[in-house]
């Protein structure tokens, strides 16, 4: 592995622990030529899955895409990395379970949602409102009330024939 500070091709591996999901082994490594010590990830390839966009493109699935997205809707909150590489690995393995060659979004964003509001309920409410696309303050006010009231299944994904004034 490249070193981050001083792109040393030269490094040893100090720890190796499993992950807890069991998919993915943490490394910590030093660097042989300026002694910093940085975190790598080895994990499972999968095979090539296309996300499939509400606009009926289609893109490569990147994981590193789902986690800046996670990590978007947490910024300023107190939600460690580890947790939300954590949800990253839980997601990536609820939508490869089913082998599925493409995935459309509106399968992965209800799933995202559902690991965001047992996170944070903060970080829920911004995903939630980019990934259902709020127009107006009062969006907000529903979701954020109808929390406490509503099932998760309601919350996550809306009834699509719902009328809207």
């Amino acid at each position: 592995m490249r070193c981050v500070k001083c792109n040393s091709l030269e490094d040893k591996v100090i720890d190796s622990r499993l992950s807890k999901d069991g998919f993915s082994i943490r490394r910590r490594r030093e660097c042989l030529n300026c002694t910093h010590r940085f975190t790598t990830y080895e994990q499972v390839e999968r095979r090539d899955v296309l996300v499939v966009k509400r606009d009926g493109t289609r893109e490569p699935f990147k994981r590193e895409k789902l986690l800046g997205g996670l990590i978007k809707a947490c910024e300023k909150r107190r939600v460690s990395l580890d947790e939300l590489e954590n949800a990253v690995e839980e997601i990536v393995n609820e939508l490869t379970a089913d082998n599925l060659r493409e995935i459309p979004t509106r399968i992965i964003g209800p799933k995202v949602m559902a690991h965001l509001q047992q996170i944070d309920p903060v970080a829920f409410v911004r995903y939630a409102s980019v990934y259902r696309q709020f127009q107006d303050v009062g969006e907000f006010s529903e979701v954020i009330e109808s929390m406490e009231n509503a099932p998760m299944d309601k919350l996550l994904q809306p009834d699509l024939f719902e009328s809207r004034p």
